[in-house]
């Protein structure tokens, strides 16, 4: 689920247009891994990434994050930012939240990006499932400290509406809605009712299916020689399903009951993939990890295909989805295996990072989070700092008594604990609750 907002929509209107079932490269800084295209390749925003100063300057005045061209990508990144500031203990400026706010339509959705915020949405106007599930999850998470809670309240429940209007009849949904479901959509948007107080599986379509069981039908067997455990983007022309990386770490992620927020499960346990007679989410995320774990240990990271058309055939490493990837297995229980991923990252992300923006900063945040590692100690890097340093500048975290308790703190560091889960070594059971 590339955070860096897969790519961006462009991604996914390429991929739509190629007609490939294959999953292109998501921006997975600025979008999970989730949205736009399909890929098994970045994970971070596609944006290039502005200079510090005049990024702050321009957040500043804009509210926005980030200074390049937002037209795929605006609230993906914006989001990302604030679920990666929470994570660290900030509270977005106020600025920003109202940008956020002003991009939602009135039914409730998001587009990636609105130039003219004044006039409503209508029928021409492009809705986006990825962008508007990560900013609904984005407002949940800095709602009890916003100018104006209730507003905020409002908007999450809005966004919740419009996603389960437009939910398909398999229980998933499509970067677009009407759009056949794929992993990526279907696996951010689970981890971001979850994230709200939504249990997935009792989201139901008028068919009577739910996420859970759209993500199901995108698992491969482990009987499957080249991708065992793995899930598919989508099933190609042929209706074959081919193992993608950035949507099994995004599926992983919502059959844990997880969202890109996550934090590690305790106890550590090595993942294994095991078929089961009647398949269960929960089985089928700790496949998924399997085949995580086995593609970073061919290299210490995932790589990325060449773009369709380039005249440069080599594979390069995919920073995004490496990051997706170490969040996936932490989640699962399976730190140990992405360790080494991890102290990749930390040696070769920064040129990534840089070019591509605030959402690739946030997911790199993240992942660092979900392993326990400080990420204003990322290898030599201060990623907080980085990232905040793209927008207005945030409410600093408050340390008083009153601000950290479980009950009233918006600036609690593990709120993204959200969905705690515990894995059963040996029988990988998971049980999960709910973080206060």
């Amino acid at each position: 689920m590339n955070t860096v907002r897969r790519g961006a929509a462009a991604l996914a209107a390429a991929a739509v247009v190629i007609g490939t079932g294959a999953a292109l490269a998501l921006p997975a800084a600025a979008a999970p891994s989730p949205s736009d295209a399909p890929s098994d390749s970045a994970s971070a925003s596609s944006e290039p990434a502005p200079d510090s100063a005049s990024a702050s300057a321009s957040g500043a005045s804009s509210g926005l994050y980030g200074t390049a061209d937002p037209t795929y990508d605006g609230v993906w990144r914006q989001s990302y930012a604030f679920l990666a500031q929470r994570g660290a203990g900030f509270q977005p400026a106020d600025l920003a939240v109202d940008w956020l706010l002003g991009q939602q339509c009135a039914d409730g959705s998001f587009s990636s990006y609105r130039a003219d915020t004044a006039t409503p949405c209508d029928a021409k106007t492009m809705r986006d499932t990825n962008a508007t599930a990560l900013a609904v999850q984005a407002l949940g998470s800095v709602r009890r400290e916003s100018a104006d809670p209730e507003k905020v309240d409002k908007a999450v429940k809005a966004g919740d509406g419009w996603l389960r209007s437009v939910q398909n009849k398999d229980g998933g949904w499509g970067y677009t809605p009407g759009g056949p479901s794929d992993a990526n959509s279907t696996s951010l948007i689970a981890g971001a009712l979850a994230a709200t107080g939504i249990k997935p599986g009792s989201y139901t379509s008028v068919e009577g299916r739910t996420p859970y069981d759209a993500l199901l039908t995108f698992a491969l067997p482990c009987s499957d020689k080249d991708g065992a455990g793995a899930f598919a983007y989508q099933p190609d022309k042929t209706g074959k399903l081919l193992a993608n990386a950035d949507a099994t770490a995004a599926a992983t992620l919502a059959g844990l009951g997880k969202s890109v927020v996550s934090t590690k499960a305790s106890p550590e346990q090595s993942p294994t993939c095991q078929d089961l007679t009647k398949p269960t989410i929960e089985r089928a995320a700790l496949n998924g990890a399997s085949y995580l774990a086995k593609a970073l240990a061919k290299t210490g990271h995932l790589t990325a295909p060449p773009m369709p058309g380039s005249t440069d055939t080599t594979e390069k490493p995919d920073v995004g989805n490496t990051a997706d990837a170490v969040l996936a297995l932490a989640a699962a229980g399976a730190t140990k295996e992405a360790q080494p991923a991890l102290e990749w990252l930390e040696k070769n992300s920064a040129a990534w990072a840089k070019e591509s923006g605030p959402a690739a900063y946030a997911q790199l945040i993240l992942a660092a989070r979900a392993t326990e590692t400080d990420p204003r100690e990322f290898g030599t890097a201060d990623l907080v700092e980085q990232l905040n340093a793209l927008g207005p500048a945030p409410k600093s975290p408050d340390t008083s008594d009153a601000a950290t308790s479980d009950d009233e703190s918006g600036f609690d560091v593990w709120w993204i604990i959200g969905i705690g889960m515990v894995v059963g070594v040996g029988i990988g059971f998971l049980v999960s609750g709910r973080k206060k």
